[in-house]
């Protein structure tokens, strides 16, 4: 998507029909918002921004922004926000903790609910082995760690990973991030020993192939092509996989192509790095989306949902990965006392309110409003996603699947005019990740704003 905020629109639609949660009182953004967005644009950095929202409050599901207009949020500040905005029992616990200490930096000193959050990491992402946690303050950060720990483990200088995967910023994690070019242009060089194959994406496959018949060639051909050419399996330190692709396009991979990468790494001694910073934490409707694949990783990363609303990841890996004298990485934020009060809150939330099994409900519903959508609008290409973790593919053309990133970009433009915060994702993707609390009522109003959105940008064409 384009890095520059989007102009104001001359006027707004009108409010909802009678029933709806979404109430649109301005343009937006409204005056209040112009002025801080003019502010911002002024003051701040560029970096990502992509929609001229600005939050001034919000609960549940919805957003109020400065204008008092009521926005309906299937973005959920990037997956953050699993169990919603302002969560009562998540409010409580960060209330309470921040008012009995807030920080004590536990790398370096000790307390309770550090230890008692790493327990229940541990216990809950796949594979019975011993496990040991290391806090993060972030994606970047737990991919940036889980390099380190690979690395310094074997003394192997290989990493393989998959193009079009996302895993943060920071210079490590960069050299594994191919989503975009704009992420990678003028940082090189890049540390060395990143190494990627095509990721296994059957809507738009880079070998011209058909899943079943291909007989899963893009996973086979890490042994077959790249292990007899470019890397030496015995160099190769890890492999480095989102399991449903982010923010590169939400691709969800083939049945049994994890299945078949596992086999081949085990063939090796290879561990696997499972990168769950977007899809973890329930997304999909299983704790970790590896878990819908049937494969057991070494090492998984979290982050975003993972803090509760507050910046905190982590990595979970095998005990004997541990490093063996202190030093040899630490920070001084990661699991910071008010971060894992709202993380152990979000986490007894999803258990308590069963929102992984909502995930699941709300998710299948969500691809059936969306498919419904794809056949009344030529423009939508694919559909595809798995729990709560869904995406529509715009294309100038269903039998060419050219991406059309104009066009999505106007469909956004037109939904936010319309009360629906979304985002992009891919070339021509949005994404729909409401929080996992989602209901039928929201999706269908959401639904309807995009069936809306898309007959208003094909307009405005």
């Amino acid at each position: 998507m384009s890095q520059s905020t989007p102009p104001p629109v001359a006027a707004a639609p009108p409010n909802r029909s009678p029933g709806h949660g979404v109430s649109v009182r301005t343009p937006i953004p409204g005056p209040n918002a112009q002025r801080i967005i003019a502010r911002d644009e002024r003051f701040l950095m560029t970096s990502t921004k992509s929609s001229p929202v600005v939050a001034a409050e919000a609960s549940g599901m919805w957003v109020q922004d400065v204008d008092g207009n009521r926005l309906l949020d299937f973005a959920a500040g990037i997956g953050v926000l699993a169990v919603g905005h302002a969560h009562p029992e998540v409010v409580r616990a960060v209330r309470e903790q921040v008012g009995r200490l807030s920080h004590f930096a536990g790398t370096d000193f000790y307390y309770e609910n550090q230890t008692i959050l790493a327990e229940r990491l541990a216990q809950l992402t796949p594979g019975t082995f011993p496990k040991k946690v290391f806090f993060t303050n972030s994606g970047t950060e737990s991919a940036e760690a889980a390099l380190k720990i690979v690395r310094h483990h074997r003394q192997k200088p290989i990493v393989v990973g998959l193009l079009g995967g996302f895993h943060g910023r920071t210079m490590g994690a960069l050299t594994m991030t191919t989503s975009k070019p704009v992420q990678r242009a003028r940082f090189a060089p890049f540390v060395g020993g990143g190494h990627h194959i095509p990721a296994p994406m059957c809507y738009r496959c880079p070998y011209k192939l058909e899943y079943p018949s291909c007989d899963l060639y893009c996973a086979k051909i890490l042994e077959e092509l790249y292990f007899q050419t470019s890397i030496p399996p015995e160099d190769v330190a890890a492999f480095l996989a989102e399991p449903v692709m982010g923010e590169g396009g939400y691709v969800v991979p083939p049945p049994r192509w994890h299945a078949t990468i596992r086999g081949i790494l085990d063939r090796y001694g290879i561990p696997l790095i499972d990168d769950e910073v977007q899809a973890g934490i329930g997304r999909t409707g299983r704790w970790f989306a590896v878990e819908h694949h049937g494969v057991v990783p070494e090492l998984v990363t979290v982050a975003k949902a993972f803090g509760g609303g507050l910046p905190l990841g982590a990595v979970s890996l095998p005990a004997d990965y541990d490093f063996p004298k202190p030093g040899s990485h630490s920070n001084t934020f990661g699991g910071n006392l008010v971060a894992v009060a709202a993380s152990l809150a979000t986490l007894d939330v999803i258990e308590k309110e069963r929102l992984l099994d909502n995930a699941r409900r709300q998710g299948e519903y969500l691809l059936q409003r969306l498919r419904e959508l794809q056949q009344r609008h030529e423009e939508i290409g694919d559909v595809r996603g798995l729990g709560l973790m869904v995406a529509t593919e715009f294309v100038q053309d269903r039998a060419t699947k050219v991406p059309d990133a104009a066009f999505r970009d106007r469909v956004i433009a037109e939904a936010v005019r319309r009360g629906l915060i979304l985002l992009g994702c891919g070339r021509s993707s949005i994404r729909y990740i409401p929080p996992l609390i989602v209901q039928r009522p929201e999706i269908d109003e959401a639904v309807e704003i995009v069936d809306a959105a898309i007959a208003a940008a094909r307009a405005h064409a």
